[in-house]
């Protein structure tokens, strides 16, 4: 392969990835819609995706989509499939797209935490927007360089890269968390904290931290998985020093994690460990105690942003969106135990 030329403007064209290739524009159609099996060797279809990658060629969608006319299709990426948050969230998107004539097709980002996949390596993946909901930081370099709209949800604000920005109140909802734990007598406390680096989980810490200045607060971060918020509690709470009289979990996942950790241990929830989560997905409820965790409307959230995507799509300004939350409270939470 030639060593990779400057490109003929700012974006890299398709003309570009074939002289840094040495194959022809046809080839280079051929390998990047996939349709090369047969036609071309697949020596040769390495060697166009290698110049492409090393170029940062994105083929155009937009004028893609205006010699075929719209595919009425959004994308919507999340960072994993196996959060029920985000099937609700993908249920709104989808309602409210299909009464516009529009489908959303559903694209995770690897391991729950990105970076995502370029979804658009084949130029077979026309699309007219792009939904994207509580993505890890950095995790939609995919995305950019791209003609199509971008909606963000549950994501920094101050970010321009979007069309529009929709997002939950996570803030009011730890603020809700944190009032009803210290309403109750504690003054011990355990953030049990995603791993995965966003804004969204960012914004909770902001609010716990600063709710609970003069509390005595420690911070454990755990994947997103029961195993791994198991293992990190049992740690937190088996630790020299005072054990902390209440867990403020940054998810309803995590928060089971706990519950297994102090089953294992002999205490009780609430008498000994009150709990929360954040989310209130059906998990919340199988829990014994029910857990006391911040609902967030995760099919409203996805209709409104799939709204502001189509607004978008429309040529309109879409104004930026913040979603209240609630506070469930149910047996997991009660006062501190007698020291």
């Amino acid at each position: 392969m030639h060593s990779p030329e400057p490109p003929s403007g700012n974006r890299p064209t398709s003309r570009d990835v074939a002289r840094t290739a040495g194959v022809s524009q046809a080839t280079v159609s051929l390998v990047l819609g996939d349709k090369w099996r047969g036609r071309v060797s697949e020596r040769t279809a390495a060697t166009v995706r290698e110049a492409a990658a090393e170029l940062g060629y994105r083929p155009n969608l937009a004028a893609r989509n205006l010699r075929l006319g719209r595919t009425r299709t959004a994308l919507l990426v999340v960072p994993a499939l196996t959060n029920e948050f985000f099937a609700h969230v993908y249920t709104g998107a989808a309602v409210e797209a299909a009464r516009h004539g529009f489908g959303v097709v559903l694209y995770p980002s690897p391991d729950g935490i990105g970076p995502a996949k370029d979804p658009f390596a084949s130029a077979q993946a026309a699309l007219d927007g792009v939904l994207a909901s509580s993505m890890a930081t950095d995790a939609l370099k995919a995305f950019q360089g791209t003609d199509l709209p971008l909606v963000m949800l549950d994501s920094d604000p101050a970010d321009r890269g979007a069309a529009a920005h929709v997002n939950l109140d996570v803030a009011d909802g730890m603020r809700r968390v944190t009032d009803h734990l210290l309403g109750l007598g504690h003054r011990s406390f355990l953030h049990l904290a995603s791993a995965v680096p966003s804004w969204t989980f960012d914004a909770r810490a902001a609010v716990l931290t600063d709710a609970l200045r003069g509390t005595e607060l420690r911070t454990v971060h755990a994947p997103l998985n029961v195993t791994a918020a198991w293992e990190a509690a049992h740690l937190a709470l088996t630790a020299r020093g005072p054990r902390p009289t209440a867990v403020v979990c940054d998810d309803d996942i995590l928060a089971a994690g706990v519950y297994k950790a102090a089953r294992r241990l002999g205490l009780r929830i609430p008498e000994d460990l009150s709990v929360t989560g954040f989310d209130d997905m059906a998990l919340a409820t199988a829990l014994e105690p029910e857990l006391t965790t911040v609902r967030l409307p995760a099919e409203e959230f996805g209709g409104r942003g799939m709204a502001a995507l189509l607004a978008a799509l429309s040529g309109e300004r879409p104004e930026p969106a913040v979603l209240p939350v609630e506070l469930a409270v149910r047996g997991s939470s009660g006062p501190p135990p007698a020291r």
